[in-house]
């Protein structure tokens, strides 16, 4: 009988045991988890309930400490925090997935050979397509409406260049816009070529014909929504901030979201519009686990590449043209009272040095100094450098996307030269500002995927590897700098640095899984590298 009751005695003393160790839903162990917290500390294991983690640590600690029904062996994989994009049009991306897909092309001829084919396959009044930039083609000037009138009689088409500030429109939509050589818009342009309407339409003169074109009805809307939650997952997003959306689109993802249909955490950021003002910002900051509405999107100016950026001198190559200044001083004066009475945070989008110059002065006249507003200029893409200690002054966030700089060195010395070019794409001038900022992508106007502005802000180069000493490589970031700027900086810029963007206890248990170290690994693959898995809230959902 003696070894029968020395087997009950060590059965006692193992359920003793395990009635001290703690119960988790999901405990990860054997894997190299970078956390970002505030030392950056590199762990093994973690313990996961109720959609948050309970703790970090090497393997031993939390599988002295922890019971899980579900263990993951993670065979020494990779894991960081859920990717964040700051700056994103994660709806907008949805809904052009319905559309011509324009990206990568090279001529205007390959457009029409697209444009013939979607049209076919889908057919419907109105034939739209985004993606298309002049510079990549052979002949750099803007297209016109002559060929897309001849291929499509009688058919409305708006085709919206990469950067979302300029388009291309047919005759018949130009028509139906009542848009003529006469009309005038402010902080538009409507290009005229002999005499005639070319088609070319520059930002607010671009919403001439959008408003006209029939808005999808909601099921299409959320379909959109489904579809950019499944790429964004794909790629290790867990986070986006939308810039720049209406209040039925945010109700529509709230509503989604309480379903839990839509699992993507969003950081809106609403259009100023009466009707947005009413339903949200008259009540204060609106947040759920999964929305945060707290945040207005103002617009200062255009593009480089349409050459609609708000210059302090004129363009290099059209030196009589300045840019556009999209509304009146007064009305971002307006807009920011409006904001900082309801303490929500402005994100204006300036992409030239007079743009950057204008906001930086602006906001200071609300700011006063050192703040936690935390006021954003998206992009911040040129800025004169008499300028630059105002970030830090103020206390305003520079909202970068370092996939703009590899995507614009090809010719963006043409456009403003190369002593201006000095003060472009700085990034790093920029994070020494306040010490940190955040990094996204601005999607679909670059990829969604945030591996490739972790390569392009590290690298400065494109993903052949050129230019072989990389672009300005003076204003590269370090891959630690890259990784907390889309994750716990990330977060930071949207007031979320409480909740997630790092490994944590307390914290959300969003994180990602790749079987590379692209802390370590041979930069040049990075881009090339895919994502394992991606978790939100303590839940796989890619691969689903």
């Amino acid at each position: 009988m003696k070894p029968i009751s020395l087997i009950i005695v060590f059965l006692m003393i193992l359920t003793g045991c395990n009635k001290d160790l703690k119960k988790a839903d999901m405990i990860i162990n054997n894997a190299t988890i970078y956390t970002t917290d505030s030392s950056f500390s590199i762990a093994e294991a973690m313990a996961v309930k109720d959609g948050k983690i309970m703790a970090v640590g090497t393997n031993e600690e939390i599988n002295n400490k922890f019971s899980g029904e579900k263990k993951i062996n993670m065979q020494g994989k990779f894991i960081y925090p859920g990717f964040i994009d700051p700056h994103s049009h994660f709806y907008g991306y949805g809904l052009s997935l319905g559309n011509a897909d324009l990206t990568g092309t090279t001529s205007f001829k390959e457009i029409i050979e697209i444009l013939e084919n979607h049209h076919k396959n889908h057919p419907g009044e109105w034939l739209t397509g985004r993606g298309w930039d002049q510079n990549d083609w052979a002949d750099k000037e803007f297209p016109t409406r002559k060929l897309l009138d001849k291929k499509f009689p009688g058919v409305p088409l708006l085709l919206t260049r990469i950067d979302g500030h300029a388009a291309l429109a047919s005759g018949e939509a130009l028509k139906r816009a009542n848009i003529t050589p006469d009309t005038k818009i402010e902080g538009g342009e409507i290009l005229i070529k002999n005499g005639m309407l070319s088609g070319i339409l520059i930002d607010n003169a671009i919403e001439l014909v959008e408003k006209i074109i029939p808005k999808p009805d909601s099921a299409t809307m959320a379909n959109a929504l489904l579809k950019a939650q499944a790429n964004c997952f794909a790629v290790g997003l867990t986070t986006v901030s939308d810039a720049g959306l209406d209040a039925q689109v945010i109700n529509l993802m709230d509503k989604l979201q309480q379903e839990d249909t839509l699992k993507m955490k969003i950081y809106a950021m609403l259009n100023p519009t009466d009707e947005n003002f009413e339903q949200y910002v008259s009540h204060g900051i609106y947040q759920t686990p999964r929305l945060d509405v707290r945040s207005i999107k103002l617009f200062a100016d255009g593009a480089l590449g349409s050459r609609g950026a708000l210059l302090l001198k004129p363009y290099t190559d059209d030196p009589g043209n300045s840019g556009l200044l999209l509304k009146h001083p007064d009305y971002y004066r307006e807009m920011c009272h409006i904001a900082f009475s309801a303490n929500y945070q402005v994100n204006t989008h300036c992409i030239g040095d007079s743009a950057v110059r204008l906001m930086l002065s602006v906001y200071g006249e609300f700011l006063k100094g050192k703040n936690d507003r935390r006021w954003r200029i998206e992009h911040a893409q040129i800025v004169d450098p008499s300028d630059l200690p105002l970030f830090g002054k103020y206390s305003v966030i520079p909202s970068v996307q370092t996939t703009h700089a590899t995507s614009d060195m090809y010719w963006a010395g043409n456009r403003i030269g190369p002593e201006r070019l000095k003060n472009a794409y700085i990034y790093k001038e920029l994070l020494q500002q306040n010490g940190w900022l955040p990094n996204g992508s601005d999607f679909p106007v670059e990829s969604i995927n945030p591996l490739y502005g972790f390569y392009a802000g590290i690298t400065r180069k494109d993903h052949k590897g050129y230019p072989a000493g990389g672009f300005q490589p003076e204003n590269a970031i370090t891959r630690e700098q890259a990784l907390r700027a889309m994750t716990i900086w990330a977060a930071k810029a949207c007031f979320e640095e409480d909740i997630k963007g790092s490994i944590e206890p307390g914290k959300a248990a969003d994180f990602v899984v790749t079987s590379e170290d692209i802390m370590n690994m041979d930069v040049q693959n990075i881009p090339q590298l895919k994502i394992d898995q991606t978790f939100v809230d303590g839940i796989c959902v890619y691969p689903k």
